[in-house]
């Protein structure tokens, strides 16, 4: 054989041999690149909720080894302050004051704005009894009321802080699956057909969540055929804005919160007709609806004004307050432009918030009501028991996601969730009758427990949690 036949022989055998390392190499990237990404905790969901939970997470010392994922399919979140305010905001009690203080993002609200509510008062617009919460009967702010948008931006600056949390925007989640037989991992299929694996997937998806829904638990819901119309209103002077209105009409409940000296949020809930209608009205007809709304006088009923005054007397033989003397409430003269806005509302409740594996938080697991503003504080009451018994299970040294770690939150929060929202809904049936001795039943509990200071500050107190 000639030099150059052996010189040709030996580069093909190299060739070929150099073909198969390329081939296994690239199957091997193949496998590598499809292969399931894995994180001990991913959040489904970057809302108010879902955002707090991975910032209380992320910096929950116990946990500073686990890996967790944030998955929101928005783009991210970009506020900036203004001289108009959202006409989306929150009441938050004391709980959540706690939690966004103890992460660090109260630091960031309160340096732009927030309104403080000490006061609140609450009335009847048939029999104008009335009742109070202030400082008296409160040794704490009632609420403060922030701005949906700055209240996630504020989250959003602490949580791009966090080492151990990524976070991921405009993602599309595909399909769940969660653990069978000896699997201890649920898996997540995102439209782009990447694999995702975890020990803990938690729901914050809101309402309508694809979580609950792929958990196959049942979502025990109904329609209250109400809408809520938002907007930001002026007031006709500067005032000392620290009191929360509310007025119960037959139509429905209006609610008028505090924002600054000169500017309230409206969060008035009314027959979907009558939204619709207000909503295409000009501005002046507006205010005009919405003045007449918090001051109209209703026909007096001789029945229930016997007996609002017999109770009175009742109530100051032993001394206790009686007066159902009310304060009015501010003068509406402007809308902002662009911020009348209405959503449907409804009830719901999933009769279990967890699997294994997987575990539902906020509007995902509840739904309720706004009348008590409580909506949004149960979902932050999720965040907070659901960090706490995490934190405890890595500290004892138990997996992440046990379904006895789960089970004790679902226990927890339903013990409080479940008594909170029978408690609204039942208070939305209650006014949502003119009937004669419905009225004069709900005007008498009214009237005797604004006497009873130990009853309000129950209210305030469980409210508060």
């Amino acid at each position: 054989m000639t030099t150059y036949g052996i010189f040709s022989l030996q580069n093909c055998l190299k060739l070929r041999h150099c073909a198969k390392s390329n081939s296994h190499f690239l199957r091997y990237c193949s496998n590598a690149s499809t292969s399931p990404k894995h994180y001990d905790i991913v959040i489904s969901g970057g809302g108010m909720i879902g955002s707090t939970l991975a910032c209380t997470l992320g910096k929950n010392s116990k946990l500073g080894t686990q890996r967790i994922l944030l998955l929101e399919s928005g783009k991210p979140t970009q506020w900036t302050v203004t001289d108009k305010f959202s006409n989306r905001v929150s009441a938050l009690n004391q709980n959540t004051y706690n939690l966004l203080n103890n992460i660090g993002a109260w630091k960031h609200i309160s340096s732009v704005r927030s309104a403080p509510v000490h006061n609140m008062q609450i009335w009847d617009a048939i029999s104008d009894t009335v009742i109070t919460f202030n400082q008296e009967t409160s040794s704490q702010v009632v609420a403060h009321i922030v701005e949906n948008g700055l209240l996630l931006d504020a989250v959003a600056k602490e949580l791009s802080q966090v080492p151990n949390v990524e976070v991921r925007n405009e993602v599309k989640i595909k399909k769940y699956t969660f653990p069978q037989g000896n699997s201890q991992t649920v898996t997540i299929e995102l439209a782009n057909g990447e694999i995702l694996t975890s020990n803990l997937l938690l729901g914050c998806d809101g309402f309508n969540s694809q979580v609950r829904q792929s958990m196959g638990v049942t979502f025990v819901s109904w329609k209250y055929d109400q809408k809520a119309t938002v907007a930001t209103l002026k007031f006709s002077e500067p005032v000392k804005n620290v009191t929360a209105w509310q007025r119960f009409l037959p139509t429905g409940p209006i609610a008028l919160l505090p924002l600054s000296e000169c500017y309230g949020s409206l969060v008035w809930c009314t027959a979907p007709d009558v939204a619709d209608y207000n909503s295409k009205l000009s501005e002046e007809q507006f205010v005009n609806e919405v003045n007449e709304a918090l001051w109209k006088v209703y026909p007096s009923n001789s029945i229930i004004q016997e007996s609002t005054k017999t109770l009175n007397k009742f109530l100051e033989w032993f001394h206790l307050p009686s007066s159902n003397r009310q304060q009015l409430p501010p003068k509406i003269v402007e809308v902002e432009e662009g911020s009348i806005a209405s959503f449907p509302l409804g009830f719901g409740h999933a009769t279990h918030y967890v699997g294994h594996g997987v575990a539902l938080v906020g509007d995902a697991a509840h739904r309720v009501h706004p009348l008590a503003g409580q909506g949004v504080n149960l979902g932050f009451g999720d965040v907070s028991t659901l960090n706490e018994l995490l934190g405890e299970a890595a500290y004892s040294g138990r997996e992440i996601g046990h379904i006895s770690d789960l089970r004790e939150y679902e226990t927890r929060r339903q013990r409080h969730n479940v008594p909170t929202m029978i408690a609204i809904d039942g208070l939305h049936k209650l006014y949502s009758t003119d009937f004669l001795p419905v009225v004069l039943l709900r005007s008498l509990g009214l009237q005797f427990t604004n006497a009873i200071n130990p009853l309000k500050m129950a209210f305030i107190d469980h409210a508060g949690k």
